[in-house]
């Protein structure tokens, strides 16, 4: 999981290669739960780059983003999104890889 250290990097990972943004919250529950199967979905689908957002670090990016509840997943290669699980429910790992599935091709 890249953790990225300013906007500009994090602007870097949208415009060029498969990205998966993780937007998350240190204080959010539903993240935590999710957080330690991570490493195991990043496995699933080597071909892409996983970015963790601390959604109240990039607020702005959240809202630009229309992230109103976390966590949440947006796909984006070479800056066009191909999909997202947007929403403040609970994910599970298969829930994930479903939706990383239907948007990736696997």
């Amino acid at each position: 999981m890249i953790i990225p250290k300013n906007l500009e990097e994090l602007a870097g990972y949208v415009e060029k290669g498969n990205s998966v943004f993780f937007f998350t919250a240190d204080w959010c529950g539903d993240c935590r739960f999710i957080k330690p199967q991570m490493p195991e979905i990043e496995n699933d689908f080597a071909a892409w780059r996983f970015i963790e957002v601390d959604r109240d670090k990039y607020i702005d990016v959240a809202a630009e983003w229309n992230i109103f509840g976390i966590p949440s997943f947006v796909v984006i290669k070479d800056g066009k999104e191909l999909g997202r699980l947007v929403n403040k429910d609970r994910k599970t790992k298969q829930e994930i890889e479903d939706f990383l599935n239907r948007v990736t091709n696997g």
